[in-house]
């Protein structure tokens, strides 16, 4: 009976220590599927070198935003979009004249069928495609990129 109890004092597994013959704040399990114990790192401890702030080498102007862009883009895309090729209409034409339409009818929404909706999303397709394109030409150009 006495090889019975003194077993119950050991988990398998866990450790040879009972707890009643180690006291602490934070109990050790020790097994083969829990990994010894570490200590939490900070990482931006590691900034203590530069004054305990953390740098960033990620670039602030990312974008690389160009006001010429912008208006060569706009520009770009408004000249193209003017011309009459629907109908004997433009398709700024046409996307204008659908605001106002829907506008005339103000506090009620634009219908799923309307015309609107195609429209303002050819519109500002083409838009968005011609300022990507600029800002990849542009910058392009400025950087080198082309040159090789």
């Amino acid at each position: 009976m006495a090889a019975a109890t003194a077993s119950a004092a050991v988990v398998v597994g866990l450790g040879a220590a009972s707890s009643a013959t180690r006291r602490s704040a934070r109990p050790t399990l020790a097994s083969s599927f829990v990994k010894s114990q570490v200590a939490p790192r900070n990482p931006l401890a590691l900034a203590g070198a530069s004054g305990g702030r953390y740098t960033c080498s990620f670039p602030r102007d990312w974008l690389r935003r160009d006001l010429n862009v912008i208006g060569f883009g706009l520009i770009g895309w408004l000249a193209p979009s003017s011309i009459p090729a629907i109908n004997g209409k433009s398709l700024t034409g046409l996307f204008f004249e659908s605001i106002g339409t829907e506008l005339a009818h103000f506090p009620t929404p634009p219908a799923l069928t309307s015309q609107f909706w195609l429209w303002l999303i050819t519109w500002h397709l083409g838009l968005f495609l011609c300022l990507t394109f600029g800002q990849i030409g542009f910058k392009g150009r400025t950087e080198d990129y082309f040159s090789k």
